[in-house]
């Protein structure tokens, strides 16, 4: 669902019914054509919140999100040391602090624009809501000749969030 915000900006909610567990699954997500870049950051969250639970499996659908530049080892390390099980989820609508980041589903990506998403051209620089920021998170995509939309930053999603009320001890 798509819709245009008062300030002008385009915001895509991209649902997922149930989240893919294998690689063979990811790809035939109609998302997986990446005919838009608000696809091709969705799928980066779908493919980050399996990470806790099959690292090989959502290293494989980054992979393919990244076509010709797989994970660097830098990558890599980053993803042992920042990603956790509520980052993941907390991208997801209705996942928040207090409710244990438990997400709404069916499962929604909420992704948005702003004037300056276009700014380079064959590139763009979207904006995922995160249920544990103040703000959304950008994520950039760069257009190939294929006409596909493909990863190519994503370090902000990777950043720490507001903790788990459950984790709060003076409650």
């Amino acid at each position: 669902m798509s819709f245009t915000n008062k300030n002008g900006n385009q915001i895509e909610n991209i649902e997922f019914f149930s989240l893919p567990a294998t690689l063979e699954q990811f790809v035939a997500l109609p998302q997986a054509k990446m005919q838009s870049p608000y696809e091709t950051a969705a799928l980066f969250v779908v493919a980050l919140s399996l990470y806790p639970q099959n690292k090989d499996e959502s290293i494989a659908m980054i992979n393919f999100l990244k076509s010709t530049a797989p994970l660097s080892p830098r990558d890599l390390s980053l993803f042992k040391t920042q990603v956790t099980d509520y980052l993941v989820r907390s991208y997801f609508a209705g996942a928040t602090p207090q409710n244990d980041y438990t997400p709404s589903e069916p499962y929604t990506v909420v992704i948005s624009n702003n004037p300056h998403s276009y700014a380079v051209q064959g590139y763009a620089t979207l904006f995922v809501r995160c249920g544990g920021a103040d703000t959304p998170r950008p994520i950039t995509m760069r257009l190939a000749k294929d006409d596909k939309w493909y990863l190519t930053e994503y370090s902000s999603l990777l950043l720490g969030i507001r903790k788990p009320e459950s984790t709060n001890p003076w409650v």
